[in-house]
């Protein structure tokens, strides 16, 4: 390469300086190809950039409108659901205050039922005992009768004076029951 610069320097010429029909076809076919590039293939290159350059924008606004309409929905449901905790905590609430009341309403009526039972029962012990008691007034009074009988000899068979014998008898055992009783 030194060479050529050498034998071009000799022979006056400039080795980087083209020829000036070189130089004007070659500028002639820049400006057609620059010329055709600028009028056809530079608006179709901008339309696309200008396409995506909107479809991007459209994708961010549409990407941000959905952002915002997610961020409400949930903020929506955050609030559905804090308002679900309460109203579950108010029904929770409620049905511990029902239990409770319910509770002490069946204690109040286990409890009516039982003094009911117990009084009863000691209604049906006071009627037996009366019943017993009687009926042991008659047997004793019977078989008094007929010990009495046996001892005196002859028999006491009327009725009315049987009746206050076995009567003076039966309260002289009651008096004597009483007492041992007051004194123990």
């Amino acid at each position: 390469m030194s060479q050529l610069l050498t034998i071009a320097a000799a022979e006056g010429e400039n080795p980087l300086v083209p020829p000036i029909p070189e130089l004007v076809i070659g500028l002639i076919a820049f400006v057609i190809v620059f010329g055709f590039l600028a009028k056809k293939l530079l608006p179709n290159i901008n339309k696309v950039l200008e396409e995506r350059r909107e479809a991007i924008e459209g994708g961010i606004e549409k990407a941000e409108a959905a952002q915002t309409e997610a961020q409400s929905v949930l903020e929506q449901y955050k609030a559905q659901l804090a308002e679900a905790r309460h109203e579950a905590a108010r029904l929770r609430q409620e049905a511990q205050e029902q239990g409770a009341t319910l509770i002490a309403e069946m204690r109040a009526e286990g409890q009516r039922q039982r003094e009911e039972i117990i009084a009863a029962g000691h209604a049906q012990i006071e009627a037996d005992r009366k019943a017993a008691s009687s009926a042991l007034r008659q047997d004793v009074g019977k078989l008094a009768t007929e010990l009495a009988g046996k001892l005196v000899g002859e028999s006491l068979e009327d009725h009315a004076r049987q009746s206050r014998v076995i009567d003076r008898f039966l309260d002289e055992l009651d008096d004597k029951a009483t007492k041992a009783e007051a004194t123990r």
